[in-house]
Protein backbone atom coordinates (compact mmCIF):
# COMPACT_ATOMS: atom_id res chain seq x y z
CA UNK A 1 0.00 0.00 0.00
CA UNK A 2 1.11 3.74 -0.44
CA UNK A 3 3.08 5.36 2.26
CA UNK A 4 0.64 8.00 4.01
CA UNK A 5 3.70 10.10 4.10
CA UNK A 6 4.56 10.48 0.24
CA UNK A 7 2.53 12.44 -2.23
CA UNK A 8 0.81 11.09 -5.24
CA UNK A 9 1.56 11.56 -8.50
CA UNK A 10 -1.45 12.29 -10.69
CA UNK A 11 -0.56 11.38 -13.75
CA UNK A 12 -3.45 12.88 -15.75
CA UNK A 13 -3.22 16.20 -14.69
CA UNK A 14 0.37 16.20 -15.77
CA UNK A 15 -0.89 14.88 -19.20
CA UNK A 16 -3.99 16.94 -19.69
CA UNK A 17 -2.14 20.37 -19.36
CA UNK A 18 -1.32 21.86 -22.20
CA UNK A 19 1.51 23.70 -21.29
CA UNK A 20 3.14 20.17 -20.58
CA UNK A 21 5.52 20.04 -23.87
CA UNK A 22 7.88 17.40 -23.00
CA UNK A 23 7.63 14.03 -20.32
CA UNK A 24 11.13 12.42 -19.79
CA UNK A 25 11.07 8.92 -18.29
CA UNK A 26 14.58 8.08 -16.23
CA UNK A 27 15.58 5.80 -14.55
CA UNK A 28 17.91 2.31 -14.14
CA UNK A 29 17.89 -0.10 -17.21
CA UNK A 30 15.11 -2.89 -16.67
CA UNK A 31 12.71 -1.10 -14.45
CA UNK A 32 10.38 -0.37 -17.06
CA UNK A 33 10.86 2.83 -19.03
CA UNK A 34 9.76 2.04 -22.08
CA UNK A 35 6.58 0.81 -21.35
CA UNK A 36 5.81 3.81 -19.14
CA UNK A 37 6.78 6.25 -21.71
CA UNK A 38 4.62 4.28 -24.04
CA UNK A 39 1.68 3.94 -21.85
CA UNK A 40 1.87 7.72 -20.74
CA UNK A 41 2.21 8.34 -24.78
CA UNK A 42 -1.00 6.20 -25.12
CA UNK A 43 -3.09 7.91 -22.44
CA UNK A 44 -2.24 11.50 -23.36
CA UNK A 45 -3.38 10.26 -27.23
CA UNK A 46 -6.33 9.43 -26.34
CA UNK A 47 -7.27 12.00 -23.80
CA UNK A 48 -6.91 14.30 -26.75
CA UNK A 49 -3.60 15.16 -27.19
CA UNK A 50 -1.10 14.97 -30.63
CA UNK A 51 1.77 12.98 -29.27
CA UNK A 52 4.93 11.54 -30.19
CA UNK A 53 6.96 8.93 -28.38
CA UNK A 54 10.77 8.74 -28.37
CA UNK A 55 12.07 5.16 -27.39
CA UNK A 56 16.18 4.73 -27.26
CA UNK A 57 15.17 1.01 -26.62
CA UNK A 58 16.91 -1.54 -29.55
CA UNK A 59 14.39 -4.76 -28.11
CA UNK A 60 11.78 -3.18 -30.39
CA UNK A 61 8.89 -4.04 -27.90
CA UNK A 62 7.37 -0.66 -28.32
CA UNK A 63 6.72 -0.97 -32.22
CA UNK A 64 5.18 -4.46 -31.55
CA UNK A 65 3.26 -3.56 -28.66
CA UNK A 66 1.78 -0.78 -30.63
CA UNK A 67 1.28 -2.75 -33.54
CA UNK A 68 4.04 -1.40 -36.26
CA UNK A 69 6.26 -3.87 -38.17
CA UNK A 70 9.30 -1.71 -37.06
CA UNK A 71 10.39 1.92 -35.68
CA UNK A 72 12.94 4.05 -37.20
CA UNK A 73 14.01 7.76 -37.34
CA UNK A 74 11.36 8.73 -38.84
CA UNK A 75 7.64 8.74 -36.32
CA UNK A 76 5.34 6.28 -37.23
CA UNK A 77 1.42 6.96 -36.52
CA UNK A 78 -0.20 4.29 -34.46
CA UNK A 79 -3.51 3.10 -35.32
CA UNK A 80 -6.06 2.14 -32.78
CA UNK A 81 -5.99 5.07 -30.42
CA UNK A 82 -9.27 5.50 -29.05
CA UNK A 83 -11.39 8.83 -27.36
CA UNK A 84 -11.40 8.91 -23.57
CA UNK A 85 -13.89 12.07 -23.87
CA UNK A 86 -15.92 10.31 -20.67
CA UNK A 87 -12.49 10.58 -18.27
CA UNK A 88 -12.17 13.29 -16.19
CA UNK A 89 -11.02 15.93 -16.94
CA UNK A 90 -10.89 15.25 -20.89
CA UNK A 91 -14.53 16.17 -20.97
CA UNK A 92 -15.33 17.23 -24.75
CA UNK A 93 -12.31 15.70 -26.02
CA UNK A 94 -11.77 13.60 -28.74
CA UNK A 95 -9.26 10.81 -29.50
CA UNK A 96 -5.69 12.06 -30.17
CA UNK A 97 -2.86 11.20 -32.44
CA UNK A 98 -0.24 8.87 -31.55
CA UNK A 99 3.49 8.15 -33.53
CA UNK A 100 5.86 6.59 -32.17
CA UNK A 101 9.88 6.45 -32.99
CA UNK A 102 13.15 4.49 -32.44
CA UNK A 103 16.23 6.92 -32.32
CA UNK A 104 18.66 5.63 -34.83
CA UNK A 105 21.88 7.12 -33.52
CA UNK A 106 24.27 7.04 -36.65
CA UNK A 107 21.37 8.10 -38.97
CA UNK A 108 20.50 11.42 -36.53
CA UNK A 109 24.37 12.25 -36.75
CA UNK A 110 24.23 11.80 -40.63
CA UNK A 111 21.13 14.12 -41.06
CA UNK A 112 23.11 16.84 -38.76
CA UNK A 113 26.01 16.50 -41.34
CA UNK A 114 23.80 16.70 -44.35
CA UNK A 115 21.89 20.06 -42.61
CA UNK A 116 24.90 21.87 -41.74
CA UNK A 117 28.07 20.98 -44.47
CA UNK A 118 27.76 21.36 -48.04
CA UNK A 119 27.18 19.06 -50.29
CA UNK A 120 31.30 17.89 -50.83
CA UNK A 121 32.30 18.29 -47.77
CA UNK A 122 29.16 16.25 -46.31
CA UNK A 123 30.21 13.23 -48.04
CA UNK A 124 33.70 13.81 -47.09
CA UNK A 125 32.73 14.09 -43.62
CA UNK A 126 30.26 10.78 -44.04
CA UNK A 127 32.95 8.67 -45.82
CA UNK A 128 35.68 9.19 -43.25
CA UNK A 129 36.59 5.95 -41.20
CA UNK A 130 37.25 7.74 -38.52
CA UNK A 131 33.62 10.01 -38.21
CA UNK A 132 31.82 6.47 -38.91
CA UNK A 133 33.27 5.15 -35.87
CA UNK A 134 32.35 7.69 -34.21
CA UNK A 135 28.67 8.23 -34.83
CA UNK A 136 28.33 4.38 -34.77
CA UNK A 137 29.51 4.11 -31.22
CA UNK A 138 31.44 6.88 -29.29
CA UNK A 139 30.86 6.72 -25.68
CA UNK A 140 27.97 9.21 -24.80
CA UNK A 141 27.21 9.20 -28.91
CA UNK A 142 23.84 8.03 -28.57
CA UNK A 143 23.05 9.87 -25.57
CA UNK A 144 23.34 12.88 -27.50
CA UNK A 145 21.74 12.23 -29.99
CA UNK A 146 18.87 11.13 -28.44
CA UNK A 147 19.06 15.38 -27.13
CA UNK A 148 19.58 16.44 -30.85
CA UNK A 149 16.57 14.13 -32.30
CA UNK A 150 14.52 15.79 -28.92
CA UNK A 151 15.70 19.18 -30.26
CA UNK A 152 14.34 18.89 -33.55
CA UNK A 153 10.89 17.23 -32.78
CA UNK A 154 10.47 20.26 -30.25
CA UNK A 155 11.34 22.90 -33.10
CA UNK A 156 9.29 21.41 -35.22
CA UNK A 157 6.66 21.56 -33.31
CA UNK A 158 3.92 19.57 -35.16
CA UNK A 159 3.44 17.31 -31.70
CA UNK A 160 1.76 18.81 -28.74
CA UNK A 161 3.57 16.14 -26.42
CA UNK A 162 6.76 14.62 -26.81
CA UNK A 163 7.43 11.53 -24.40
CA UNK A 164 11.18 10.18 -24.32
CA UNK A 165 12.44 7.05 -23.02
CA UNK A 166 16.19 7.62 -22.18
CA UNK A 167 18.69 4.95 -23.35
CA UNK A 168 18.98 2.37 -21.52
CA UNK A 169 22.87 3.21 -20.17
CA UNK A 170 24.76 2.16 -17.52
CA UNK A 171 23.53 4.84 -15.40
CA UNK A 172 20.36 7.08 -16.00
CA UNK A 173 22.55 10.27 -15.38
CA UNK A 174 24.47 9.36 -18.89
CA UNK A 175 21.27 11.20 -20.58
CA UNK A 176 22.35 14.17 -18.85
CA UNK A 177 25.98 14.26 -19.34
CA UNK A 178 26.07 13.53 -22.73
CA UNK A 179 26.03 16.90 -23.78
CA UNK A 180 28.91 18.09 -21.69
CA UNK A 181 31.05 14.41 -22.84
CA UNK A 182 31.19 15.71 -26.55
CA UNK A 183 31.89 19.26 -25.12
CA UNK A 184 34.71 17.83 -23.42
CA UNK A 185 35.84 16.07 -26.39
CA UNK A 186 35.38 18.84 -28.98
CA UNK A 187 37.51 21.29 -26.46
CA UNK A 188 39.66 18.78 -25.87
CA UNK A 189 43.41 19.24 -26.59
CA UNK A 190 44.42 16.67 -29.07
CA UNK A 191 41.26 17.96 -31.12
CA UNK A 192 42.47 21.32 -30.47
CA UNK A 193 45.83 20.34 -31.97
CA UNK A 194 44.45 18.79 -35.03
CA UNK A 195 42.10 21.77 -35.62
CA UNK A 196 45.32 24.03 -35.80
CA UNK A 197 46.10 23.50 -39.44
CA UNK A 198 43.04 24.55 -40.58
CA UNK A 199 42.61 27.28 -38.55
CA UNK A 200 46.08 29.01 -39.52
CA UNK A 201 46.09 28.07 -42.83
CA UNK A 202 48.83 27.62 -45.96
CA UNK A 203 52.39 26.92 -45.24
CA UNK A 204 52.20 27.97 -41.67
CA UNK A 205 49.45 25.80 -41.02
CA UNK A 206 51.16 22.55 -42.51
CA UNK A 207 54.29 23.38 -40.37
CA UNK A 208 52.89 23.81 -37.26
CA UNK A 209 50.83 20.34 -38.25
CA UNK A 210 53.94 18.90 -38.63
CA UNK A 211 55.14 20.05 -35.41
CA UNK A 212 52.19 19.29 -33.54
CA UNK A 213 51.96 15.71 -34.89
CA UNK A 214 55.96 15.12 -34.14
CA UNK A 215 55.19 15.42 -30.59
CA UNK A 216 52.56 12.79 -30.91
CA UNK A 217 53.37 10.53 -33.60
CA UNK A 218 55.98 8.21 -31.51
CA UNK A 219 53.24 7.27 -28.49
CA UNK A 220 50.01 7.72 -31.00
CA UNK A 221 51.24 6.54 -34.07
CA UNK A 222 52.49 3.20 -32.55
CA UNK A 223 49.51 2.96 -30.57
CA UNK A 224 46.60 4.20 -32.86
CA UNK A 225 48.74 3.92 -36.30
CA UNK A 226 49.09 6.90 -38.98
CA UNK A 227 46.19 6.13 -40.89
CA UNK A 228 43.74 6.70 -37.90
CA UNK A 229 45.75 10.02 -36.90
CA UNK A 230 45.61 11.27 -40.67
CA UNK A 231 41.74 10.04 -40.56
CA UNK A 232 41.17 11.77 -37.17
CA UNK A 233 42.52 15.10 -38.72
CA UNK A 234 40.72 15.00 -41.88
CA UNK A 235 37.61 14.72 -40.03
CA UNK A 236 38.42 17.58 -37.64
CA UNK A 237 39.14 19.82 -40.47
CA UNK A 238 35.92 18.81 -42.46
CA UNK A 239 33.88 19.16 -39.35
CA UNK A 240 35.40 22.44 -37.80
CA UNK A 241 32.62 24.77 -38.40
CA UNK A 242 30.69 22.37 -36.96
CA UNK A 243 31.50 22.26 -33.98
CA UNK A 244 30.35 25.25 -32.42
CA UNK A 245 27.00 24.08 -33.66
CA UNK A 246 26.96 20.99 -31.54
CA UNK A 247 28.11 22.97 -28.76
CA UNK A 248 25.04 25.95 -29.40
CA UNK A 249 22.51 22.55 -29.70
CA UNK A 250 23.62 20.88 -26.90
CA UNK A 251 23.23 24.08 -24.58
CA UNK A 252 20.09 24.86 -26.31
CA UNK A 253 18.40 21.37 -25.61
CA UNK A 254 19.57 21.35 -22.34
CA UNK A 255 17.84 24.61 -21.43
CA UNK A 256 14.94 22.99 -23.29
CA UNK A 257 15.24 20.45 -20.61
CA UNK A 258 14.99 22.79 -17.62
CA UNK A 259 12.25 24.95 -18.70
CA UNK A 260 8.21 24.22 -16.97
CA UNK A 261 6.76 22.83 -20.25
CA UNK A 262 9.38 20.00 -19.23
CA UNK A 263 8.21 17.04 -16.93
CA UNK A 264 10.84 14.57 -16.09
CA UNK A 265 9.17 10.94 -14.52
CA UNK A 266 11.45 8.90 -12.80
CA UNK A 267 10.71 5.10 -13.54
CA UNK A 268 11.94 2.12 -10.53
CA UNK A 269 11.17 -0.84 -9.22
CA UNK A 270 10.75 -1.23 -5.43
CA UNK A 271 14.38 -2.40 -5.39
CA UNK A 272 17.60 -1.47 -3.72
CA UNK A 273 19.71 -0.44 -6.58
CA UNK A 274 16.83 0.95 -8.83
CA UNK A 275 15.59 3.03 -5.58
CA UNK A 276 19.30 3.79 -5.29
CA UNK A 277 19.60 5.27 -8.44
CA UNK A 278 16.58 6.61 -8.39
CA UNK A 279 17.15 8.73 -5.72
CA UNK A 280 20.50 10.34 -7.39
CA UNK A 281 18.56 10.89 -10.28
CA UNK A 282 16.28 13.04 -8.43
CA UNK A 283 19.11 14.99 -6.52
CA UNK A 284 21.00 15.78 -9.85
CA UNK A 285 17.47 16.91 -11.21
CA UNK A 286 17.11 19.41 -8.07
CA UNK A 287 21.02 20.41 -8.82
CA UNK A 288 20.34 21.28 -12.10
CA UNK A 289 16.82 23.32 -11.65
CA UNK A 290 15.45 20.53 -13.66
CA UNK A 291 11.73 19.58 -13.04
CA UNK A 292 10.51 16.54 -11.73
CA UNK A 293 7.04 15.44 -11.76
CA UNK A 294 7.58 12.42 -9.54
CA UNK A 295 8.43 8.70 -9.22
CA UNK A 296 6.87 5.96 -10.40
CA UNK A 297 7.56 2.89 -8.26
CA UNK A 298 6.98 -0.07 -11.03
CA UNK A 299 6.45 -3.69 -10.41
CA UNK A 300 5.09 -3.49 -6.84
CA UNK A 301 3.56 -7.09 -5.27
CA UNK A 302 -0.04 -6.87 -3.96
CA UNK A 303 -1.52 -9.45 -2.01
CA UNK A 304 -5.49 -10.06 -1.35
CA UNK A 305 -4.54 -11.68 2.00
CA UNK A 306 -2.26 -8.96 4.01
CA UNK A 307 -3.53 -9.46 7.01
CA UNK A 308 -2.51 -13.32 7.34
CA UNK A 309 1.37 -12.50 8.15
CA UNK A 310 4.59 -14.27 6.77
CA UNK A 311 4.88 -15.93 10.44
CA UNK A 312 1.49 -16.73 10.57
CA UNK A 313 1.33 -18.38 7.34
CA UNK A 314 4.51 -20.24 7.91
CA UNK A 315 3.51 -21.58 11.91
CA UNK A 316 0.37 -22.94 9.94
CA UNK A 317 2.57 -25.08 7.48
CA UNK A 318 4.35 -26.20 9.78
CA UNK A 319 1.24 -27.47 11.69
CA UNK A 320 0.32 -29.37 8.70
CA UNK A 321 3.32 -31.08 8.20
CA UNK A 322 3.08 -32.26 11.39
CA UNK A 323 -0.56 -33.63 11.86
CA UNK A 324 -0.98 -30.93 14.51
CA UNK A 325 -4.29 -29.48 12.96
CA UNK A 326 -7.31 -31.69 13.84
CA UNK A 327 -10.76 -31.70 12.47
CA UNK A 328 -12.68 -31.56 15.94
CA UNK A 329 -16.53 -32.60 14.63
CA UNK A 330 -14.89 -35.39 12.05
CA UNK A 331 -11.90 -36.65 13.83
CA UNK A 332 -10.28 -37.42 10.17
CA UNK A 333 -7.00 -34.51 10.25
CA UNK A 334 -4.46 -36.16 12.98
CA UNK A 335 -6.93 -38.90 14.06
CA UNK A 336 -4.60 -41.72 14.20
CA UNK A 337 -4.49 -42.15 18.15
CA UNK A 338 -7.99 -42.06 18.86
CA UNK A 339 -8.76 -44.25 16.88
CA UNK A 340 -6.04 -46.89 18.14
CA UNK A 341 -7.53 -45.89 21.53
CA UNK A 342 -11.62 -46.55 20.67
CA UNK A 343 -13.14 -49.54 22.32
CA UNK A 344 -14.42 -50.54 18.70
CA UNK A 345 -11.69 -50.69 17.09
CA UNK A 346 -10.34 -54.60 16.23
CA UNK A 347 -7.16 -56.52 18.35
CA UNK A 348 -7.63 -54.02 21.37
CA UNK A 349 -7.66 -50.52 19.55
CA UNK A 350 -4.77 -51.92 16.47
CA UNK A 351 -5.43 -50.24 12.71
CA UNK A 352 -4.40 -52.39 10.42
CA UNK A 353 -1.91 -51.36 7.87
CA UNK A 354 -4.42 -52.22 5.14
CA UNK A 355 -7.14 -50.25 6.17
CA UNK A 356 -4.93 -47.11 7.69
CA UNK A 357 -6.22 -43.60 7.34
CA UNK A 358 -2.92 -43.31 5.35
CA UNK A 359 -3.81 -46.51 2.81
CA UNK A 360 -6.05 -45.85 -0.04
CA UNK A 361 -8.95 -47.85 0.12
CA UNK A 362 -8.70 -50.95 -2.39
CA UNK A 363 -5.49 -52.24 -3.72
CA UNK A 364 -4.63 -50.32 -6.92
CA UNK A 365 -7.18 -47.86 -6.36
CA UNK A 366 -6.78 -44.17 -6.30
CA UNK A 367 -8.44 -43.28 -2.88
CA UNK A 368 -12.21 -41.39 -3.37
CA UNK A 369 -13.29 -37.93 -2.63
CA UNK A 370 -13.17 -37.49 1.38
CA UNK A 371 -10.57 -40.79 2.75
CA UNK A 372 -7.94 -39.83 4.58
CA UNK A 373 -5.35 -40.21 1.75
CA UNK A 374 -7.29 -37.40 0.01
CA UNK A 375 -7.52 -35.07 2.86
CA UNK A 376 -3.88 -35.49 3.33
CA UNK A 377 -2.97 -34.74 0.15
CA UNK A 378 -5.16 -31.40 0.47
CA UNK A 379 -3.27 -30.13 3.14
CA UNK A 380 0.08 -30.73 1.60
CA UNK A 381 -1.48 -28.67 -0.98
CA UNK A 382 -2.40 -25.97 1.72
CA UNK A 383 0.97 -25.70 3.28
CA UNK A 384 1.88 -25.55 0.02
CA UNK A 385 -0.11 -22.17 -0.71
CA UNK A 386 0.97 -20.84 2.85
CA UNK A 387 4.09 -21.03 2.08
CA UNK A 388 3.95 -19.37 -0.94
CA UNK A 389 1.91 -16.99 0.54
CA UNK A 390 4.52 -16.43 3.26
CA UNK A 391 6.90 -15.83 0.61
CA UNK A 392 5.02 -13.34 -1.13
CA UNK A 393 4.49 -11.29 2.24
CA UNK A 394 8.45 -11.28 2.75
CA UNK A 395 8.36 -9.70 -0.81
CA UNK A 396 5.89 -6.82 0.06
CA UNK A 397 7.56 -6.36 3.51
CA UNK A 398 11.06 -5.83 2.02
CA UNK A 399 9.44 -3.78 -0.88
CA UNK A 400 8.11 -1.69 1.88
CA UNK A 401 11.07 -1.24 3.91
CA UNK A 402 12.88 0.16 0.72
CA UNK A 403 9.71 2.74 -0.47
CA UNK A 404 9.77 3.84 3.21
CA UNK A 405 13.67 4.23 2.90
CA UNK A 406 13.29 6.59 -0.67
CA UNK A 407 10.44 8.52 1.05
CA UNK A 408 12.31 9.08 4.19
CA UNK A 409 15.22 10.62 1.97
CA UNK A 410 12.81 12.43 -0.37
CA UNK A 411 9.53 13.45 1.23
CA UNK A 412 9.16 16.15 -1.58
CA UNK A 413 8.68 13.50 -4.51
CA UNK A 414 5.27 12.79 -5.46
CA UNK A 415 4.66 8.59 -6.06
CA UNK A 416 2.56 6.58 -7.64
CA UNK A 417 2.91 2.68 -7.95
CA UNK A 418 2.02 -0.03 -10.72
CA UNK A 419 1.40 -3.25 -9.15
CA UNK A 420 3.60 -5.90 -10.95
CA UNK A 421 1.86 -7.88 -13.87
CA UNK A 422 1.35 -11.74 -14.48
CA UNK A 423 2.86 -11.35 -17.87
CA UNK A 424 4.53 -8.98 -20.48
CA UNK A 425 2.53 -6.01 -22.38
CA UNK A 426 2.34 -6.61 -26.09
CA UNK A 427 -0.66 -4.72 -27.38
CA UNK A 428 -2.26 -1.08 -27.27
CA UNK A 429 -5.03 -2.67 -24.74
CA UNK A 430 -1.89 -3.50 -22.49
CA UNK A 431 -0.45 -0.05 -22.51
CA UNK A 432 -3.87 1.37 -22.15
CA UNK A 433 -3.86 -0.89 -18.74
CA UNK A 434 -0.63 0.07 -17.82
CA UNK A 435 -1.92 3.85 -18.12
CA UNK A 436 -4.82 2.52 -16.20
CA UNK A 437 -2.93 1.68 -13.57
CA UNK A 438 -0.53 4.77 -13.58
CA UNK A 439 -3.24 7.14 -13.06
CA UNK A 440 -5.11 4.99 -10.65
CA UNK A 441 -5.01 5.66 -6.55
CA UNK A 442 -1.93 3.21 -5.70
CA UNK A 443 -3.09 0.02 -4.27
CA UNK A 444 -0.98 -3.02 -5.72
CA UNK A 445 -3.35 -5.94 -6.31
CA UNK A 446 -3.33 -9.95 -6.17
CA UNK A 447 -1.85 -10.72 -9.48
Amino acid sequence: MMLDSAARLDVDPLLDDPDTRIIVCCGAGGVGKTTTAAALGVRAAERGRKVVVLTIDPARRLAQSMGIDSLDNTPRKVTGIESRGDAEGAEGKGAGELHAMMLDMKRTFDEIVEAHADGERARAILENPFYQSLSAGFAGTQEYMAMEKLGQLRARDEWDLIVVDTPPSRSALDFLDAPGRLGSFLDGTFIKLLMAPAKVGGRAGMKFLNVGMSMMTGTLGKLLGGQFLRDVQTFVAAMDTMFGGFRTRADATYRLLQAPGTAFVVVAAPERDALREAAYFVERLAAEDMPLAGLVLNRVHGSGAARLSAERALAAAENLDEGRIVDQEAGETGSRDRTAASPDSPAGGHVPEETSEFTPAGAGSPAPAGTPAVKQTAQELTAGLLRLHAERMQVLAREQRTRDRFTALHPEVAVTEVPALAGDVHDLAGLRAIGDRLAAPSSPEVL
